[in-house]
């Protein structure tokens, strides 16, 4: 069996579960790995409570690995938000982005501006809710020294250009709240400065499995001001009664405590079963069964706000019903026994890699039998 089919069949979710954007249920290797290393920890023993810690290195050299940057480039975080906030919190100047992010990405950018006034927002509302280059670009002003953007929107499932959005920026810092794509789409990430996210949706980590992840110039630009005594360089560590040592010059500048080691131990094996899947090989397999979603809304006249070239999308396909017709089409799907995310009149449904073809025929079952019960 290749190391791609072995993560196809590792999907144990019941049929119908097309919810991972908002959370992913936790894989049969991070269950088992949390389990052997949660023993380690009960046995007082220190050889294994350090073997346990090492995991910390594992999970920074995947994530490094799977986003082109050294080790040394990536933090580990409590959430995207956490992670966002470090950032944030520590950028001089106007950050651009969209107030139709998610809500931790524009909170996180209020309140440093509420706390320091030394980042300032400048919003944006684009077409769609649909980040372009070409909204960016025409919103740049002089004084705007960072654009923020989701690498999949939350929301309509628009996969960002980041490639584009770097050569429209030109020198600033582009950062990238990653959490809906990382994992299960193909991109390059050398072309953003920041990279945020999570385990718990696509990578079947569960929470508290947040990253990180800094380019040269990100880390030039940006001040740790949260950085705690896990912060601390190396060559200056915290003793108690010694004065507050420097942070380090690199992403560990950007922590505040120690990672809590059975998150560690989760994020570390949902990453390993992507990297040996293959980032590439997933995406197309998510590319599918987004396809077989769409399919199943346009044979049954469904809108979909979900952009259709299959370059500016990953997972999430979401349905925007007449206002009227939304609380029974979503009142159809859950008694079909369907898991899907209804809010503000729109239905967002999203599909993984495993997600199999009993799900796809639940869907097509549910959208024919609100289809024929709609009153002409």
């Amino acid at each position: 069996m290749t190391d791609l089919a072995s993560f196809l069949v590792s999907f144990e979710e019941e049929p119908g579960y097309l919810d991972w954007a908002r959370f992913g249920p936790l894989s049969a290797s991070v269950r088992s790995e949390l389990l052997a290393d949660a023993e380690l920890l009960a046995t007082g023993r220190r050889a294994g409570i350090e073997l346990v810690a090492e995991g910390e290195g594992r999970a920074r050299e995947l994530i490094g690995e799977l986003t082109g940057r050294r080790a040394d480039h990536v933090a580990l975080q409590p959430s995207t938000g956490a992670g966002l906030m470090q950032v944030l919190f520590g950028l001089r100047g106007g950050i651009l982005l969209s107030r139709r992010e998610f809500p931790a990405f524009p909170i996180a950018v209020q309140r440093a501006a509420d706390a320091f006034g030394v980042a300032s927002p400048h919003w944006i509302d684009p077409e769609d809710g649909f980040v372009t280059v070409d909204a960016v670009r025409e919103a740049l002003t002089d004084d705007v020294v960072a654009v923020g953007v989701s690498l999949v929107d939350y929301q309509t499932g628009y996969l960002a250009d980041l490639a584009g959005l770097r050569e429209a920026i030109g020198d600033r810092l582009l950062i990238v709240d990653a959490v809906q794509g990382f994992g299960t789409v193909d991109v390059d990430y050398s072309a953003a400065d920041v990279v945020c996210g999570n385990g718990y949706k696509w990578l079947r980590a569960g929470r508290g499995t947040g990253y990180s992840v800094f380019s040269d110039r990100a880390l030039d630009r940006l001040a740790p001001v949260f950085s705690g005594a896990a912060g601390a360089a190396p060559e200056a560590a915290a003793h108690a009664g010694s004065p507050a040592p420097a942070a380090a010059r690199s992403a560990r500048g950007f922590t505040v405590g120690r990672d809590d080691e059975l998150a560690v131990t989760r994020l570390a094996a949902a990453l390993t079963e992507i990297r040996d899947a293959g980032v590439g090989a997933i995406a197309r397999e998510v590319t599918d069964r987004a396809d077989a979603l769409l399919a199943c809304a346009d044979r049954y006249g469904i809108p979909v706000i979900t952009p259709r070239d299959t370059a500016r999308r990953a997972g999430i396909v979401t349905l925007e019903p007449a206002p009227s017709d939304a609380a029974r089409l979503a009142a159809a799907l859950t008694n079909s026994g369907l898991t899907v995310t209804a809010r503000a009149g729109r239905l967002r449904l999203a599909a993984h890699a495993g997600t199999g073809a009993d799900t796809i025929a639940l869907l097509d079952d549910a959208l024919a039998a609100y289809s024929s019960d709609q009153v002409w």
